[in-house]
């Protein structure tokens, strides 16, 4: 009996009522471009993402991931986990494992504030010296689909042995996404 009650506890621990939602988003900053899409909520539940960020002058990001978030009321956390592949301008092509939070408060129904931080410490990361990604903005829906955002996204490669450092993002951004 044991052994059938650990998997089903765990598995309803794992997806906690909310139905996985696939979603696609677009941001366009000062000089850079980001695509995102994803299976789950980062709010509740198990749930898996991948980005590619390109700068028009530092080279590109894509990233692989999931999270695992606990919903509190209007306010979720979550936890989560990235793989990285890092092509930088100046620096050596590599990979990345991060480590991340991230945080969500439902003002409204239909707006919400987002904010998440990524770190990989140099044993983590290769052909680089580390990695850093931060994000927060303001996300209105305009229809059920159909979505908005604005937010400051601040994206980072550190170069190792005299190379330069490659900022892939650093400024705000405007961006679209609808959900299913």
């Amino acid at each position: 009996m044991k052994r059938f009650l650990l998997p089903v506890t765990v598995g309803c621990f794992l997806f906690s009522g909310h139905s996985n939602a696939a979603s696609i988003n677009a941001q366009v900053g000062k000089d850079f471009t980001e695509l995102t899409a994803g299976i789950g909520s980062k709010g509740a539940g198990l749930g898996i993402n991948g980005n590619w960020t390109r700068s028009d002058h530092d080279g590109q990001v894509t990233s692989l991931g999931a999270t695992f978030g606990l919903p509190l009321g209007p306010f979720s956390a979550y936890i989560g986990g990235k793989a990285y592949y890092l092509s930088p301008q100046d620096n050596n092509n590599g990979f990345a494992f991060a480590a991340g939070v991230g945080a969500n408060w439902q003002i409204m129904p239909s707006l919400a504030l987002y904010g998440e931080i990524y770190g990989s410490p140099r044993d983590l990361t290769s052909g680089n010296y580390a990695y850093q990604e931060a994000d927060v903005g303001i996300k209105y829906e305009v229809i059920k689909p159909l979505a908005i955002n604005f937010g400051y996204r601040f994206m980072k490669v550190q170069g190792k042995h005299h190379h330069p450092n490659n900022t892939i993002a650093d400024g705000f951004y405007l961006g679209a996404g609808v959900s299913f």
